[in-house]
């Protein structure tokens, strides 16, 4: 059995990973084999402080020690989950842990620059350690298996929607960083690496992406603030249309079936550089809403 520590309780995803590693409760079909959080750490939030004592209890209910300090739990387990729902602070979280040697899932969004995004990567890569990070959604069976369907073709573009809240702190999991990074995963689970160009019209209830891949297919995501939606996307493939919801039952089962695999195996189940990407992308979404829509090339 792998042995998991669990890092920052400021989202409810140290709650739901933990249930389904752990297998607590009736739900047996979202439990999850191979791994179990032995250890955890509350930590602390900037971004969202009075999350953090409510999944606190829940986590001591679990029965899972908790430690005051980050660091008391290097030499007690296998690998880490950084899960701080603040996108800037997971370098430095995930950073103690990777030079002690441990590999570590970080959750979304991995990282809210470039800059700590490529640190990260170079940072696993020279303690050649696997590191993995995905929104949950990329992991959707209904996405998964439309993408892996031969009937249709070739992808050649998609629209994607799906909520895209704001932070309350704007320097901390700016614009899409927040909970747009979503759909930008959707994005890329459908169309793959490769963006080059992005635009982004932006108002107070939406951001539209236009993203421009270098071998000529478009496509777009729909951020909603008002009204709000579910998330799904219209594929555009050579052999048809095709529109698919995306509901969210079990996503977090089937992403922490991916990370149990990286932590068993030793290797993370897509490319640390599509990760960085994502990253890229948003970040020139961002930019470009800000200008007005003015295009912007991703620089990787």
């Amino acid at each position: 059995m792998i042995k998991l520590g669990i890092l920052d309780f400021d989202t409810s995803h140290c709650v739901e990973f933990t249930k389904r590693l752990n297998q607590i409760g009736n739900d047996k079909e979202q439990f999850v084999e191979g791994a179990k959080i032995v250890i955890g750490c509350p930590g602390e939030s900037k971004l969202s402080p009075e999350r953090v004592e409510g999944f606190t209890k829940q986590m001591k209910d679990f029965g899972v020690p908790l430690v005051e300090k980050p660091a008391d739990m290097i030499g007690k387990v296998d690998g880490m989950l950084i899960e701080a729902v603040d996108g800037t602070v997971h370098y430095e979280r995930a950073k103690p842990f990777l030079e002690a040697g441990i590999p570590c899932f970080v959750d979304k969004p991995y990282a809210c620059s470039l800059d700590d995004a490529k640190k990260l990567a170079e940072l696993a890569a020279k303690k050649k350690l696997p590191m993995f990070s995905s929104s949950s959604l990329r992991y959707a069976p209904e996405l998964v298996e439309y993408v892996a369907d031969p009937k249709h073709g070739k992808i050649v573009g998609c629209t994607v929607y799906g909520p895209a809240s704001l932070s309350p702190i704007p320097e901390r999991n700016a614009g899409l960083f927040h909970y747009g990074i979503h759909s930008v995963e959707i994005l890329y689970t459908l169309m793959g690496p490769g963006c080059k160009r992005v635009t982004c019209v932006t108002e107070k209830g939406v951001d539209v992406v236009t993203g421009q891949w270098a071998d000529g297919r478009v496509a777009t995501v729909r951020g909603t603030r008002t009204p709000s939606t579910g998330f799904g996307f219209t594929g555009f493939a050579e052999k048809g249309v095709l529109a698919v919801s995306v509901p969210a039952k079990y996503i977090y089962r089937e992403l922490l079936k991916k990370v149990v695999e990286m932590f068993k195996t030793g290797k993370s189940p897509m490319d640390i550089a599509e990760t960085i990407e994502i990253v890229a992308f948003i970040a020139a979404a961002n930019k470009s809403g800000a200008n007005h829509g003015a295009g912007e090339s991703i620089k990787v």
